[in-house]
């Protein structure tokens, strides 16, 4: 089964997260994304070909369709001072040359609807992050208005949700006050655009950065992948009916059939198989269409 694990530049300073490869070129980094899929916390032994590719433009298309400030510079790795030789194929369609910025640590998770972890909390305590909600909603219940919902951003593990109150305590009021309505303001207007496309954007997560270029001003500015269906949780709109969980296109797939199996989730976790993979990069490419009108290639 072909998909790219990892992605090789000797002598570049690089960090291995789940998805991505980032290479640091002390100003900017070069972000791959690779064909890696993680559950669970565990990176799966198969990869979902061309999966790295479709989030890749899909971040390109709503960081040119949102506008704004982000660190997007460029998608050609040979703008950079790369080693002698490098394999510029490694990289095809699946990178991002970006402004380095002090990463502000909070995960910007924005709920339209009831569902996931959301759904659980709300289920237990009948509040999201600390946000009370009105009592008797169902799961998938659409939200009377989109909240805001902010998780820690660990470097492994789960991240944690916190409250509004607890990023104050972290970054300060001002920075929290930016990132939320920043986060509020982009979910309003992807979900609208979604929409039109006969998607439902039920949550999504933003990452934003401090940049700070030699004397200017620093500005918080949009950072990491944008809506993706590995940032995202998308419903078909014709489909959606509240009360059930909805069916997706995210790595939902993959995890019910990891919770379908004997996997345990402390060993490490089995093969995925043809089928699986197949429909999962079908999910993915489908979400691509959807949204951008194009079909992938």
């Amino acid at each position: 089964m072909t998909a790219i694990f990892e992605t090789d530049l000797p002598g570049i300073p690089k960090h291995q997260g789940k998805v991505r490869d980032v290479y640091d070129f002390g100003d900017r980094l070069l972000l791959v994304a690779t064909d890696r899929i993680s559950a669970f916390d565990w990176i799966l032994p198969t990869g979902i070909p061309d999966k790295g590719r479709i989030l890749t433009q899909l971040s390109l298309f709503w960081f040119e369709l949102l506008g704004g400030a982000h660190h997007l510079l460029s998608t050609d790795p040979d703008t950079l001072p790369l080693p002698p030789d490098t394999d510029l194929s490694q990289f095809a369609g699946r990178s991002m040359v970006v402004k380095k910025t002090n990463v502000i640590p909070i995960e910007c998770v924005v709920r339209g609807y009831l569902s996931g972890s959301g759904w659980v909390d709300y289920q237990k305590t009948g509040l999201v992050s600390g946000v009370p909600l009105p009592a008797g909603l169902t799961e998938s219940d659409r939200l009377s208005i989109p909240i805001f919902t902010p998780s820690t951003k660990a470097a492994s593990g789960h991240d944690m949700p916190i409250s509004f109150d607890e990023v104050i305590s972290e970054i300060g009021e001002q920075t929290a006050n930016t990132i939320r309505s920043k986060s509020l303001d982009l979910y309003e207007r992807a979900s609208e655009y979604a929409r039109k496309r006969g998607l439902i954007l039920a949550d999504t997560k933003f990452e934003f950065g401090i940049f700070a270029p030699g004397e200017k001003e620093e500005e918080i500015i949009l950072i990491d992948e944008v809506l993706t269906p590995d940032s995202s949780r998308y419903w078909p709109a014709d489909d959606y009916e509240p009360g059930r969980t909805q069916v997706s296109f995210d790595k939902q797939y993959v995890r019910n059939w990891l919770l379908q199996t004997d996997w345990d989730r402390n060993s490490p976790p089995p093969e995925l198989p043809h089928e699986v993979v197949d429909n999962t990069r079908q999910k993915y490419a489908e979400a691509y269409q959807l949204l951008t009108g194009k079909e992938f290639h």
